[in-house]
């Protein structure tokens, strides 16, 4: 979000346009937490995960008043538009915040499931990915050493882009997201495959919201009880995937979403998000954004389904 940031505030400044930014997202908004910004306000942060100017979720946003607090502060400020980064929520947000005022405001799609319509990637996306490759690569050390079944929990409650992407980049052998049902029995009988092909440990990578048990730890408890061949272990890499040195392609992917964004609005546009599609930007309106996970890549689970045979 930082590179997002620092490129819109440049592009501010190069259209000479002024830029103010809003601290704790929604909240600050309400609270009128603002901070003109120039070119110098956003050095040295390209390379810093997470954003420096913070964000909170807001419960008053949700309400008429709240609303209409930050748009009361907003006109005082004399702001004339909005460049909003986040997910399915700041999206509906910022939707009805512009069908009650007619308030331009344009969307950058900031969220590391990459789960929102429109958009090939989101940025934050891309980080995560290595990150867990990172972290999957170390386990496997430790698996192959001492004959061990990982069950690795990534992030992913109702997508499994991660799960999937750092499963074949890391070489597991089993993938459970939530978009695909693969049960127990198939599990159990995958793992026992492996086994008997010579398979001398197994990394397992688990989306948080697959459904083929309660959690991980009963998952875990189940393939104890039905394989004895291996010593089940248990990580869950957690919050650890949301931080961190950006990489390269997220850092230029949000340099491009923020120039976009600043571009979109002087053309007029709102109510958009701004994406990549094939490599080009695009403009999505929040409406198509919001409106439903994206499907999972089949021929990624076929390619998964083959390299971990």
């Amino acid at each position: 979000m930082n590179a997002a940031i620092r490129a819109v505030v440049r592009a501010c400044a190069y259209q000479n346009v002024e830029c103010v930014g809003v601290f704790r997202g929604l909240e600050g908004l309400i609270e009128g937490d603002f901070k003109e910004l120039g070119p110098r306000s956003v050095k040295n942060i390209i390379n810093r995960g997470g954003t420096f100017l913070k964000s909170a979720r807001s419960e008053e946003f949700r309400t008429r008043a709240g609303r209409q607090e930050a748009y009361d502060n907003l006109t005082e400020a004399k702001i004339d538009a909005l460049v909003v980064i986040g997910g399915d929520g700041t999206f509906t947000g910022a939707k009805v915040f512009n069908e009650e005022y007619n308030f331009p405001i344009v969307g950058i799609p900031g969220t590391i499931d990459n789960d929102i319509n429109g958009t090939d990637y989101t940025i934050g996306y891309d980080t995560a990915l290595n990150t867990v490759v990172e972290a999957i690569d170390k386990i496997r050390d430790t698996a192959n050493s001492h004959n061990r079944l990982f069950l690795v929990e990534v992030m992913g409650r109702d997508a499994g882009d991660i799960a999937l992407n750092a499963g074949i980049g890391a070489g597991a052998e089993e993938i459970l997201i939530p978009e695909q049902d693969l049960g127990r029995d198939r599990l159990i009988a995958s793992l026992k495959r492996s086994k008997k092909s010579g398979k001398s440990s197994s990394i397992v990578v688990v989306a948080e919201g697959d459904q083929i048990g309660k959690n991980i730890i009963e998952l875990a408890d189940y393939i104890r009880e039905n394989l004895d061949q291996y010593e089940v272990k248990v990580t869950v890499l957690g919050h650890i995937q949301r931080g961190g040195t950006p990489s390269c392609y997220d850092r230029v992917l949000a340099s491009r979403l923020g120039v976009g964004a600043v571009d979109a609005l002087l053309r007029g546009e709102k109510d958009v998000m701004i994406g990549i599609s094939h490599n080009k930007l695009v403009s999505v309106p929040f409406a198509d954004a919001i409106k439903g996970d994206n499907e999972i890549d089949l021929d990624l689970i076929r390619v998964a389904d083959i390299t971990s045979i």
